[in-house]
Parts: C-alpha cells; sequence; structure tokens
C-alpha cells in the first residue's frame, strides 16, 4: 500500500514529479475532509436557526435577526464552495485537476495546497484579476 502523504510531505517534494497518484489521493482526501466539514457546519446552522427564541425585546430581536443574516450569508458562501469541491473531485478523477484552465501549465502544489480548489495559476489569477480590475474603472 502507498504511503499516504502529508501537506508537509507535498510542500517538502523535490522529486520533480507532478500530480502522482499520491499527490492526486491526498488532494481528493482533502477536498472531502473540507466537504464534510462543510455540511456539518450547515446542519449545525440549520439546527441553530430551528431553535430560535422569540424575544419581546426589539433590540434583542435585531440582534439576533442580524447574526442569523450573517451566518446565512457564511452559509452561502460554503455552499458556492461546495460547488467548487465537487467540480475539484470530478478534476482529479479525470486526471484534470492540477492544471490551470488557461494556460495548461501545472498550478503548483503549494498553491494547491493552500487552495485546493484552485484552477488557475497564480500568473493567470493575477492577469485576470488586473483585466477585471481595468474594466471595473
Amino acid at each position: 500500500m502507498a504511503k499516504m502523504l502529508t501537506e508537509q510531505d507535498i510542500l517538502n517534494d523535490t522529486s520533480g514529479e507532478y500530480m502522482t497518484p499520491e499527490h492526486l489521493e491526498f488532494f481528493k482526501r482533502k477536498l472531502l475532509q473540507m466537504k464534510e466539514e462543510l455540511i456539518n457546519n450547515a446542519t449545525a446552522t440549520s439546527q441553530h436557526l430551528q431553535e430560535q427564541e422569540a424575544t419581546p425585546d426589539p433590540a434583542d430581536r435585531a440582534t439576533l435577526e442580524e447574526e442569523y443574516a450573517l451566518e446565512l450569508r457564511t452559509r452561502d458562501r460554503e455552499r458556492k464552495l461546495l460547488q467548487k469541491i465537487g467540480q475539484a473531485i470530478t478534476r482529479i478523477e479525470n486526471n484534470d485537476y492540477g492544471y490551470c484552465e488557461d494556460t495548461g501549465e501545472p498550478i503548483g502544489l503549494a498553491r494547491l495546497v493552500a487552495r485546493p480548489t484552485a484552477t488557475l495559476s497564480i500568473e493567470a489569477q493575477e492577469r485576470r484579476e488586473r483585466l477585471k480590475k481595468q474594466y471595473a474603472d
């Protein structure tokens, strides 16, 4: 059985090989773990919102509503992240994971450790951000 890589193993990899089966397995495990955490958070939020207490004081009620709104916005961002995680897992299964959508070049192991759902290399991401800023002004 192959050794299960750790984050440190990935970051210290000097073999020069990119996206080996061990790398793919590491990232798939990491993505599945992220997915499980997000689903657990969503479940906890759902239970928390169902336990809502009626508060007669308008200030307390407004505070609670603001907290719930913030929590729901956070869960919405996590829902979008769940979609990206699913897409990343699909790319792993299709052997497309770890390569830039724009250039086809390797994204880089360190970047993927930091952001496993990344689809662009740092250079391509920076280029997109510059163009977006340029056209937003």
